[in-house]
């Protein structure tokens, strides 16, 4: 009966000494989380939980707003322009996202080659990404105007008939693709880290195998590489489907012609 009673007060005497470690460590923990948890809280958790409020009123920034409940989504379910929208950015995404993983992939795999100037290669390539939407937009305007841009002008000269590209409804969305696909240096640099993380001793095991570079590239390097496509794809489908610089430059807000360049992100702006 000694035993236990020795035994429980020793108990008595740890716990209150683990616990002021455990608090001290858990509120070091809470202090150096703060500054996430503030801006969670104020940059999204907020405007998340407002947007959705006031989705529900007829708010304006003149006017508070009063509450109307559904009435706007059924209004809005009701509106043409937002179904446009919404087969716009999903034909932009659908065509987008893949072209700029196969093209991406592709890059990243001759950027890997062991070349001379091979650094220059690579700064070139990511240049287009630190290049500002607006000022990008401009350029590929003066680029493929059906006029004097450059890209008809080189199709001229070999003897093709250029095509009417931001003036066209059936060439307006291949032309924001082709813009799109411009900047995609900065996947490749993700695709780069990637690849670099691929062990050269399956190269050279394949190589003694005698696997030439299309089963290297079918068995070794695509596989290897799945994670970085993977998350690429996510990024990738979550910026198509916020697709709004590009196409509100160029048509100054209008989504001309015919609504083709009409976007979720910018249909209401």
């Amino acid at each position: 009966m000694a035993q236990v009673t020795t035994s429980t007060h020793k108990k008595t005497l740890i716990q209150p000494t683990l616990r002021k470690p455990l608090r001290k460590s858990s509120l070091n923990g809470w202090l150096f989380a703060s500054p996430w948890i503030i801006g969670l809280l104020l940059f999204y958790a907020y405007p998340l939980i407002s947007s959705m409020y006031y989705s529900l009123t007829t708010y304006s920034i003149l006017d508070a707003g009063e509450f109307v409940g559904f009435k706007n989504y059924t209004e809005l379910f009701h509106d043409e322009l937002f179904w446009k929208s919404i087969s716009n950015t999903i034909y932009f995404a659908v065509f987008f996202v893949p072209l700029s993983i196969l093209f991406g992939v592709s890059l990243a795999m001759m950027l890997n080659m062991k070349v001379k100037g091979l650094a220059i290669y690579r700064t070139i390539f990511f240049l287009p990404t630190l290049v500002p939407q607006v000022a990008l937009a401009v350029l590929w305007m003066w680029l493929l105007n059906p006029g004097f841009g450059l890209v008809n002008g080189m199709l001229d000269s070999v003897g093709i008939q250029g095509p009417n590209w931001l003036g066209s409804m059936n060439w307006s969305k291949p032309s924001l693709i082709l813009m799109s696909l411009w900047t995609i240096g900065q996947p490749v640099i993700i695709y780069l880290a990637g690849l670099g993380d691929i062990s050269e001793e399956y190269y050279e095991a394949a190589e003694v195998d005698g696997a030439s570079w299309f089963q290297k590239t079918r068995h070794i390097t695509l596989p290897l590489l799945t994670p970085v496509i993977f998350y690429n794809l996510v990024m990738g489908l979550i910026g198509a489907f916020q697709q709004f610089t590009l196409p509100y430059t160029m048509t100054q807000g209008q989504g001309t012609p015919a609504n083709s360049l009409t976007f979720l992100c910018h249909a209401y702006v």
